[in-house]
């Protein structure tokens, strides 16, 4: 999973009273978020971690609210997966904030993560590829390789076309095959639990099993071409 950073600091003002860690804040009219420059004015949270920078003053690190999260930009959401930027949170001056009456529940909070995420995992990947793989995991939780791996596998067995020509695009440490060899990709074997999507190949008459993620489709121009780019992306990067 690629490792997120926490949104932009933006370092105004002091602390003032009755911003603390767990309290409910609501930003300031016509604030702007610090990464994207969007009026994130009304958007809600709770106070989950405070900062002081010595030359700037108080900080305030806020975990957006469950009505926030649903009424979020999907834009903003792309954006950050993108750019690793954790979209859950961000941090603002003291003085863009006001404490306010809290509108949800700490379980409701974490629901609406977790929805948003089984969206968007992958949308780091490229706003295009990433919302393809996602739509392959859609429902599957992303830390059951297993299940993955059988979703993978049901989904290419619909979208590839056999027999396709391919290249062995990684470097085999054993095996008949090596980087480079030119192989007829026949069928779907099954979902390994840990090779992922094994393919039956042919390369000279004769028949071997072999990991889909260390092929390429020979036509670039074709939907087997993406198809195979996809997953191969997605488990060099699972």
């Amino acid at each position: 999973m690629k490792r997120r950073r926490t949104r932009k600091r933006r370092h105004v003002s002091a602390l003032p009273a009755g911003i603390q860690v767990g309290a409910s804040v609501v930003v300031r009219s016509g604030v702007l978020d610090p990464d994207f420059g969007i009026d994130i004015g009304g958007w809600q949270g709770q106070v989950v971690q405070t900062g002081q920078d010595p030359e700037s003053g108080a900080t305030i690190c806020i975990e957006w609210d469950s009505v926030t999260l649903r009424q979020m930009p999907e834009s903003t959401i792309t954006q950050s997966e993108e750019q690793g930027l954790d979209w859950k949170l961000v941090w603002l001056g003291a003085n863009e904030i006001e404490v306010t009456t809290p509108r949800d529940m700490a379980e409701d909070v974490a629901e609406a993560q977790r929805q948003i995420a089984a969206q968007s995992t992958w949308l780091w990947l490229g706003e295009e590829q990433g919302r393809r793989v996602q739509e392959v995991l859609a429902d599957i939780d992303e830390d059951d390789e297993v299940a993955a791996f059988e979703a993978w596998a049901r989904y290419l067995r619909r979208k590839l076309t056999f027999p396709f020509e391919a290249e062995v695009s990684e470097q085999q440490e054993y095996g008949p095959l090596r980087a480079g060899d030119r192989v007829t990709v026949r069928r779907i074997i099954e979902a390994d639990d840990f090779y992922g999507v094994i393919v039956q190949v042919v390369k000279k008459g004769l028949t071997y099993p072999f990991p889909l993620c260390d092929l390429e489709a020979a036509d670039r121009n074709s939907p087997n071409y993406q198809c195979v780019d996809d997953y191969s992306v997605w488990f060099a990067n699972r």
